[in-house]
């Protein structure tokens, strides 16, 4: 008697245990066919100690990152993707987020490349020195014409601007194989260009800048501008701010 009595209450705790993870399970699909924080929250809260706790813990964590990530990107100031690292050093987004600060910082950066032909046009006017002979010859020959007024704003030499394609902490080979990736996604873009991985110390650490240099600004303002279009970063790099 005593044993059917134990055999029964061993019955009822393993149905019962049954039916508590039958419940959890079913509990578990709702919450990850509604896919939101909440969902995750409620299931959390219910089960804190549960067989899918750790999942759902990391549900949540990685859905509110995408939700900050895209006020982020909604904002698209330096000051935002600064705020984002600041909350998420090490997450998902975290690598693009330090190429946007780092395009900021490098767009704001001033030109201070010299125009070509400066020489040239300062020295103007200026005859170099002649012997008597050469100054006797001179004097029987015409003048040449004035020469055309400089414009106002010379156009940079061919050549002189590049691009900034992203900028990594991890190492140089994550800024290749960034570039490997963009060359297979757009062959005809990149074609011809030559990339350079360029270290800059920062106060967290080195960054490994994925550029493209030797372009002229029409070509690196095309590039960027088509790259943008696909949600990639890029940004041209003035002369004198490589």
């Amino acid at each position: 008697m005593i044993m059917n009595k134990a055999l029964i209450g061993l019955c009822l705790a393993v149905l019962l245990t049954a039916g508590g993870c039958s419940r959890q399970q079913s509990d578990w699909e709702k919450t990850r066919a509604a896919n939101t924080t909440d969902a995750y929250e409620q299931f959390l809260k219910k089960y804190p100690s549960g067989e899918f706790t750790a999942q759902a813990q990391a549900r949540v964590k990685e859905l509110y990152e995408e939700r900050d990530w895209q006020k982020a990107r909604d904002a698209d100031t330096q000051e935002a993707y600064q705020a984002f690292l600041k909350q998420y050093p090490e997450g998902k987004w975290t690598e693009e987020a330090r190429i946007r600060v780092e395009n900021f910082s490098l767009a704001q950066a001033p030109s201070n490349a010299a125009p070509a032909g400066a020489d040239t046009a300062n020295s103007a006017g200026k005859p170099a020195p002649a012997d008597s002979g050469a100054a006797a010859q001179a004097a029987k020959t015409p003048a040449a014409p004035a020469p055309a007024p400089a414009s106002a704003k010379p156009l940079e030499p061919a050549g002189s601007y590049g691009i900034q394609l992203g900028a990594f902490k991890s190492s140089a080979d994550a800024a290749n194989r960034r570039w490997a990736h963009l060359d297979k996604e757009y062959p005809k873009l990149l074609a011809g260009l030559t990339p350079t991985v360029a270290p800059k110390n920062t106060a967290s650490g080195t960054l490994y800048r994925l550029q493209v240099a030797a372009l002229t600004e029409k070509r690196a303002r095309e590039i960027c501008k088509y790259l943008k279009e696909k949600s990639q970063p890029c940004v041209p790099i003035h002369p004198g701010a490589h």
